[in-house]
């Protein structure tokens, strides 16, 4: 039986808070309940409405979202509710009973082009990751079965998945117009049949590497310098939310004082994107460039 941790992470409404696990809640399906009687299929939601703040609860693959009513603030209440998924779960009670009247969110993928002609973006109307995951072929997918199945058509050559979309890249020899309703179609069917999208051996091992990587953060703070803390901000606040938009995603792996070099490691849709240098050049190069007041004058990307 797995161990559980929650963490909290807020939301763009202010009323809707997520407690995010580590371990799968559900598979690929999701639910939404308005009240104490619709939760009959949810033992956790049924004993989360019995807080007197708690307007709605959705469950996904791994996390619990909560809307409260204006009574109380989040910041008074989320840690005592945290706590009390947390002891829940860790007890091994159910998170839901399968019934014929669980409400489940009809599922929809919709295909979007990106700035690279290979890749294309399938966006879902669910979660299907938290982080980012990239397979480059069929055995780094062992312990992920969705990317492990596209990998079975022969002109995927890529696949990345995050938040609620998979980005495929294919090879030349065939065009989207082509493929891209078969692709969205097998993904759909895929998330509605309740397939897993990653193996809790994938979560375990993303969650090594974070914990892994933040204490060599935590350790080699000292050793960033005040310039790399403002690129690494920079990245984040202004440059991954667009490439993520466009299915790809972007990190910082080092800045070159003396030569004014940052390199950057690029995933998804952007890896390999023809466009991917006009994009560093006239965008991101330029973007750091003039908010760091020439401190940096070069932006490399690793792979792309």
């Amino acid at each position: 039986m797995p161990h559980f941790n929650i963490h909290i992470q807020p939301t763009n409404n202010e009323n809707i808070v997520k407690f995010v696990a580590d371990s799968f809640l559900t598979q690929a399906t999701s639910y939404e309940y308005k009240n104490i009687d619709e939760a009959k299929s949810s033992p956790i939601a049924q004993q989360l409405f019995h807080l007197p703040f708690v307007k709605t609860v959705y469950i996904s693959q791994n996390f619990i979202a909560i809307e409260k009513y204006n009574i109380v603030s989040w910041k008074d209440v989320e840690n005592e509710v945290a706590t009390a998924i947390s002891e829940y779960l860790n007890e091994g009670k159910p998170v839901l009973i399968e019934t014929e009247t669980t409400k489940k969110i009809p599922v929809t993928v919709y295909a979007e082009s990106t700035p690279n002609p290979s890749v294309m973006k399938f966006v879902a109307n669910k979660p299907l990751a938290t982080g980012t995951f990239e397979f480059k072929n069929i055995d780094e997918a062992i312990h992920a079965p969705l990317a492990k199945e596209l990998f079975t058509f022969p002109f995927v050559k890529e696949v990345f998945i995050s938040a609620n979309y998979v980005s495929v890249m294919k090879y030349e020899v065939a065009e989207w117009q082509e493929i891209s309703m078969e692709v969205r179609e097998f993904i759909r069917k895929y998330i509605e049949n309740d397939k897993p999208i990653l193996l809790d051996a994938m979560l375990q091992k993303q969650e090594t590497a974070i914990k892994g990587n933040s204490e060599v953060k935590n350790n080699d703070t000292e050793s960033y310098s005040e310039i790399d803390k403002e690129i690494i901000a920079i990245l984040d606040e202004y440059v991954k939310p667009a490439v993520a938009s466009d299915g790809g995603h972007i990190a910082f792996d080092s800045f070159d004082e003396e030569t004014k070099t940052v390199r950057v490691i690029l995933q998804g849709a952007c890896s390999g994107c023809p466009s991917s240098t006009l994009t560093l050049k006239n965008g991101i190069e330029t973007m750091l460039a003039d908010m760091l007041n020439g401190r940096v004058t070069t932006v490399e990307a690793i792979n792309g």
